[in-house]
């Protein structure tokens, strides 16, 4: 059974979101929260209360143990952008793009033969 979770405007670029992604793809997932600790980007805390937020969902809502599940699929899609101006020479502006990402986990049980 699949065990989803989502996290929306994580304002963290969907390029350095998808560097620690996937470091994390098809692994168990209290294994990828213990590797997660170690890793020192950003994202990676978000990533991690996120992977904790799909073994409780699966715990409490589907009945799941946490410790078969593993990372089906994971991805960091683009959000809304914020634009701001940072004022140039001779009265122009330059744009900067504020980026944030939409990161989605998708979580399944192991099936052990």
């Amino acid at each position: 059974m699949e065990v989803k979770a989502k996290a929306t405007r994580v304002r963290i670029s969907p390029r350095k979101a998808r560097l620690v992604v996937d470091m994390v793809r098809g692994r168990d997932v209290l294994e990828a929260i213990e590797l997660l600790k170690f890793v020192p980007n950003r994202a990676a805390t978000d990533i991690e209360k996120l992977l904790k937020s799909v073994a409780a969902n699966a715990e409490n809502n589907y009945d799941l143990d946490p410790e078969d599940l593993y990372i089906k699929a994971i991805y960091a899609d683009d959000a809304p952008q914020m634009r701001r101006f940072k004022p140039k020479s001779r009265g122009r502006v330059g744009r900067i793009l504020r980026r944030s990402c939409h990161i989605t986990v998708i979580a399944e049980e192991r099936e052990y033969a």
